[in-house]
Formats: C-alpha cells, sequence, structure tokens
C-alpha cells in the first residue's frame, strides 16, 4: 500500500488541483511533523518527470516594469496552445503578517472553469535572491503536474539573480527609455538570461531602439553555445509574443538537444540545498560539514531526494554543535 506521500505524489502526477494545493501548502509550513512530511513527498515525486519532463521558466526585471502583465499575455497563449499552465508569483512581504503583498495580482487572469490554469502567489519574506526559501520546492510539486511552470520574482538587482539558478530558462524583462541599462551592465546582469523581453513594443522607434542597445550589448557565445535572443514585445496589444515563446521552446530544445537539461535541474537542487544550509548555519557551518565543494560533489553523486539530504545534513550540522558544545562544556 501507498504511503500517503506516495498517494499525493500519484495525484499530482494525474494533475488533481485539491493535492496541488494541499501539496504547497504542506512545503511552506514551518512546523516539524509537516517539514517531515513534505520531505517524504519531495522524495515521491517521479526522478525522470523533474528531471527531464516540464519546462521551468523564471521571468525578472526591475519592478514596474510590466512583468505581471507580460506574464499574463503568455498564460493566455500557452493555454491557447492547450498547455498545462502555473504561476509561482513572488512578492514583496507585508511588514506586519509576513504575506504576500500583492497576491491577487495575478489571480484576476484565471477564471474558475479553467481547470489548465494554476497560480499561486508567496511572500519573499525578504529573502536576497529575489526568491522565497520555498518556492524552488513548490515549482518541482508544480512541475510534477504542469507543463509549463512560470516563477515571477519581486524584481532584479544586484544581488537578486537566484531566479537563474532554479530555473531551465530566464527570461529578462527590460522597457524603453528607462535609464537602467548602465546599471544592468554595472551589475552583469545582462550576462545571466537566456532570453531578454522588450516590452512595450508599442511605443516605436524608442523600443526598437532599446532593443537594439541590449542586443549590442549581451556578451558574444561561441558556436555551439546558446546565443541570447533579444525579443521585442508588447503585453497590451501580443506583438512579438509569438517570438518570445518560441525563443523559450527553442532554449529547452537546445538543451535537451545538448544534454544539459538533466544537469541543469541536479544544480537546480543542489544550488538551493547549499544556500539553505549556508542561511540556517552560516559558513562556519557549511565548512564543517566539509565545506561547499564537497557538499555539492556528494549531492550529485547521491541517490537519494536532495531534500532527504538537506534534512541529513540539518541534522548532522545540529549534532556537530551539539556535540561542540559538550565537549566545551566538559572541558
Amino acid at each position: 500500500m501507498l504511503s500517503k506521500a506516495g498517494q499525493l505524489a500519484q495525484a499530482l502526477a494525474r494533475g488533481d488541483r485539491a493535492a496541488v494545493a494541499e501539496a504547497l501548502n504542506l512545503v511552506e509550513d514551518r512546523r516539524p511533523e509537516p517539514r517531515a512530511e513534505a520531505t517524504a513527498l519531495l522524495a515521491a515525486l517521479p526522478r525522470e518527470r523533474l528531471e527531464t519532463q516540464g519546462h521551468l521558466i523564471g521571468i525578472t526585471g526591475p519592478p514596474g516594469v510590466g512583468k505581471s502583465s507580460l506574464a499574463g499575455a503568455l498564460i493566455r497563449s500557452w493555454r491557447r496552445q492547450s498547455r498545462r499552465v502555473a504561476v509561482l508569483a513572488v512578492d514583496p512581504s507585508s511588514p506586519i503578517s509576513g504575506g504576500a503583498l500583492l497576491g491577487d495580482r495575478l489571480r484576476m487572469l484565471q477564471h474558475q472553469a479553467d481547470q489548465g490554469l494554476f497560480i499561486r502567489s508567496l511572500a519573499g519574506r525578504g529573502e536576497l535572491g529575489g526568491l522565497s526559501a520555498d518556492a524552488f520546492p513548490m515549482s518541482l510539486v508544480l512541475l510534477a503536474a504542469f507543463d509549463v511552470v512560470l516563477v515571477e520574482t519581486i524584481g532584479v538587482g544586484q544581488s537578486e539573480v537566484d531566479i537563474v539558478s532554479h530555473t531551465d530558462t530566464t527570461c529578462f524583462v527590460a522597457q524603453p527609455a528607462s535609464g537602467d541599462m548602465v546599471q544592468f551592465l554595472k551589475a552583469g546582469i545582462l550576462e545571466l538570461p537566456t532570453v531578454v523581453a522588450v516590452n512595450k513594443a508599442d511605443l516605436g522607434q524608442v523600443a526598437r531602439q532599446a532593443a537594439q542597445e541590449l542586443e549590442a550589448c549581451l556578451p558574444r557565445r561561441r558556436q555551439g553555445q546558446w546565443q541570447v535572443p533579444v525579443a521585442l514585445v508588447s503585453a497590451t496589444s501580443g506583438q512579438g509574443l509569438e517570438m518570445l515563446s518560441d525563443s523559450f521552446d527553442d532554449h529547452r530544445h537546445w538543451l535537451m538537444q545538448s544534454s544539459r537539461l538533466v544537469e541543469q535541474r541536479q544544480q537546480q537542487a543542489v544550488a538551493w540545498g547549499v544556500k539553505r544550509l549556508r542561511l540556517e548555519f552560516g559558513s562556519f557551518g557549511v565548512e564543517r560539514l566539509g565545506g561547499e565543494a564537497q557538499l555539492r560533489r556528494a549531492w550529485l553523486a547521491g541517490k537519494r531526494s536532495p531534500f532527504e539530504d538537506l534534512q541529513q545534513q540539518r541534522q548532522r550540522c545540529m549534532k556537530l554543535w551539539h556535540d561542540s558544545l559538550s565537549g566545551g562544556s566538559q572541558s
């Protein structure tokens, strides 16, 4: 007989919306018992599905650039193609409740009758990197049930680039005449995305000029490497949306053809786990566990779920800390 985690994982694979909501709530719950259940669930998700299926897309850019509007236009385009779509919208946290401040900004897109669209907002909780701690495991839950999982960040800055290491394809959204180009270059942000979209193409020449400037600034890569395309789009009129969607598909195809997708998905889990350990136990704790490089090698070589590995490393670190205190008190 299947365990509770196994039953929930099977329901996710069927696309059961109630199971999706239950699983996401479980991942967000910080209490010890639900955390253990969430670890078991994540370990029960089919590895093949998590490593090779679906498409995990990140969308980022400065606040106010039109990310939500563009996300809405993309969602409508994907649904017309009968793709099942899930969205994680990471919002600023309320200083009072700790919850998402803009939790309903994308829900207006979701019609109750559309069973192929699922939208979830979650609070960033002030974490550097632009994503909350729960965003990555929640994206895997959604990946088990949907064809496309879109993760939208709060915004991008010099430190808010976690979206790159936690998604297959990252779209950076810019807008014309924003004055941000020099800052993007200083921060090295233009070296990170796999697709660039210039929103508000309906502005005409100023939008075309911005796209040309971005194309000139993007690093040129060797033959066989992915060349970052620049799509001139309008979330309002729909101009360029097909090109942008095709660019996402082309990048996923390139990842598959070059045998990079499985490795990239594995690296996503490892990057998330190492960051969790560093935030919980600090650099000293990570070093006590053997250092970041050793942790990465162990996780990549392991047969267990990275979430099980994370729990084991947490327990190891707590034991080392307890042993050091006990040794210090005895001396």
